[in-house]
């Protein structure tokens, strides 16, 4: 039986949460891993909780899944709201309610925490991760995902 845990993340987990972002990021067809920029931005969050918060699992004291919320202030729920970003569990360690119960974890969290509402963007063909995101609550919005990107980015 695994003994994970569930915390915030430290500033030394960087160059692990810098590993599991490259592998979303090869899962991704919108976004391309650079350790550099991804280190840069967790290094930003991990500095200024203003900013949001990354959570991760460990197993034996090792990085083994990490997610992180963004926050925001929502003017429709009248305060504190968060984006759920960066959702990924190494893949030796998935099938294993790793992933469910860090969800868990920061929904518990940013209930805590005071946020609103939090709302999150999934790939469309990725199936078990609505699954898993409508079994805690979330719903589908009406709502349209769009992006423009201000500044080319650098090449990995």
């Amino acid at each position: 039986m695994l003994q994970t845990s569930f915390g915030s993340a430290a500033p030394s987990d960087i160059p692990h949460l810098v590993r599991l972002l490259g592998l979303l990021f090869t899962q991704e067809p919108e976004f391309s891993p650079n350790a550099e920029k991804q280190s840069e931005a967790l290094d930003a969050i991990l500095h200024d909780r203003s900013r949001g918060r990354i959570f991760v699992a460990r197993e034996a004291g090792k990085v083994v899944g990490m997610a992180s919320l963004l926050y925001t202030i929502s003017t429709a729920e009248g305060g504190k709201a968060a984006l759920f970003e960066d959702f990924i569990v190494q893949p030796e360690y998935r099938r294993q309610g790793i992933g469910t119960r860090l969800l868990e974890y920061v929904i518990q969290q940013a209930r805590a925490e005071g946020v609103l509402r939090i709302t999150l963007l999934t790939d469309l063909q990725n199936d078990n991760a609505q699954d898993l995101y409508r079994k805690l609550g979330f719903v589908n919005s009406s709502m349209q995902a769009m992006r423009l990107k201000l500044r080319k980015s650098s090449p990995a």
